[in-house]
């Protein structure tokens, strides 16, 4: 515990000094990179709101990961009050797709989070934004576990243990990053 709030300190001064920048890099095959494991540390009471962009939220597993950082942020972040996702429609799911999001609408409501779904079809960037300044930015997106190997495997059900595709996963804060529009 202590040594996590050092950790804290830390990535606080470095935040109010404009420094911090955390990449990771999740190698092929790779194991240990859960949701919880990558970013957990930076979900907490001080998140009200969640904005998601990943235009690959759409067959049933990426819906799942989808979940999956949904159960996260619900135990996670006390004051958690909505979740937007932005994504893109799938032509050949999107009745799936759109009875999925109605059923994550209604489980969430029972926790007083709301979800706001939106769509986009020009949308390529993937990030996770919370209200409290992280940005989180996965070059995969949410879907970046490998598909387990058959349905009673470890990895099934603790994302730690699911081998991973490579990408990188990028930490900083929003007071960090200087905005250019042209």
């Amino acid at each position: 515990m202590n040594r996590a709030e050092t950790i804290k300190k830390l990535v606080l001064q470095q935040k109010e000094a404009g420094q911090f920048h955390e990449q990771v890099h999740i190698e092929n095959n790779s194991t240990g990179h859960s949701y919880k494991t990558l970013f957990g540390r930076f979900l907490d009471e001080d998140v009200h709101f969640v904005v998601v962009e990943d235009p690959y939220i759409r067959s049933f597993h990426q819906c799942q990961n989808f979940l999956r950082l949904c159960e996260l942020l619900v135990r996670s972040c006390s004051s958690l009050r909505h979740i937007e996702l932005v994504t893109s429609r799938d032509n050949r799911s999107e009745g799936d797709q759109r009875e999925w999001f109605s059923n994550l609408t209604s489980d969430l409501q029972r926790y007083k989070v709301q979800l706001i779904v939106k769509y986009s079809e020009t949308l390529h960037d993937r990030q996770i934004t919370l209200s409290s300044g992280w940005i989180i930015k996965i070059g995969r997106g949410l879907d970046f576990f490998k598909a387990p190997e058959n349905k009673f495997c470890l990895g099934v059900y603790d994302m730690d243990l699911r081998p991973c595709h490579e990408t990188n996963v990028d930490i900083v804060h929003s007071k960090n990053v200087k905005q250019s529009y042209g």
